[in-house]
């Protein structure tokens, strides 16, 4: 099994989420060797999830970890998951850099995750200075230890997207050998803390150009896609040409 994920971020509205979904059910994908799902935001979540039930997945792009409660302005992973989705990003780089989430934060995120039934993909890569100094190794096996030692789960209900800090939205990609490098560090160090086989995607300016140099490596099991997921034409292109 390959994963195709779109993280739509904030760069669509509640109209254009919609537009977009109601687009992409026209063009009926069906392959069931690729699962594809897409993150669209808080307020299009239903609408979008219902639009494209039985084509494609849905997932938040963060949730809040206290299920119930005086917590104005949260959104529950139970929240979401009523409303049909079946994955949540924990510890974007965007939330960890922008909103100052620590491996504290991500870790109980991703028990709320687990505990509502939504499947976490976990999200952790080096900055460009950890890279210059040397220290991605260091940066990857810390995020990894946070998120995994000590955590309950079964087979299936993790996913890992290793999104270097440095390639995302920088249109400076991260050479597929040296992805794989990365993945194959990170699925040895998860197997540090558990025995179950977790996938590992990559993500960080991926376009129509370069997906299949990443997706037809066996080693990496996914792709977690951008703004280039957010563009009907591109999207298309991307998925058509993964699923030949």
């Amino acid at each position: 099994m390959k994963y195709l994920f779109g993280n739509w971020k904030m760069y669509l509205d509640y109209k254009q989420s919609v537009e977009l979904a109601n687009s992409l059910v026209q063009e009926n994908f069906e392959n069931e060797n690729v699962e594809l799902a897409v993150f669209p935001t808080a307020l299009a979540m239903k609408d979008v999830t219902d639009i494209l039930q039985g084509h494609f997945q849905t997932g938040s792009q963060d949730a809040g970890h206290p299920s119930k409660g005086a917590y104005t302005g949260m959104i529950s992973a139970e929240m979401f998951k009523e409303v049909g989705c079946t994955y949540a990003l924990a510890g974007h780089s965007e939330r960890r850099h922008i909103f100052g989430e620590t491996n504290k934060d991500v870790r109980a995120k991703i028990e709320s995750y687990l505990d509502a039934g939504l499947k976490p993909v976990i999200c952790i890569g080096e900055t460009e200075q950890d890279k210059d100094n040397d220290k991605a190794r260091y940066r990857l096996s810390k995020q990894i230890l946070r998120a995994f030692e000590g955590l309950d789960f079964e087979d299936g209900q993790i996913l890992v997207a290793y999104e270097p800090v440095w390639a995302i939205g920088t249109g400076n990609a991260c050479l597929p050998a040296d992805a794989v490098d990365r993945i194959v560090f990170i699925k040895s160090e998860i197997a540090k803390y558990s025995k179950i086989s977790v996938p590992v995607l990559y993500g960080g300016s991926v376009n129509n150009d370069n997906v299949l140099s990443y997706l037809t490596l066996e080693t990496i099991d996914g792709i977690l896609i951008g703004s280039a997921s957010t563009k009907l034409p591109e999207f298309t292109n991307i998925i058509k040409s993964v699923l030949k």
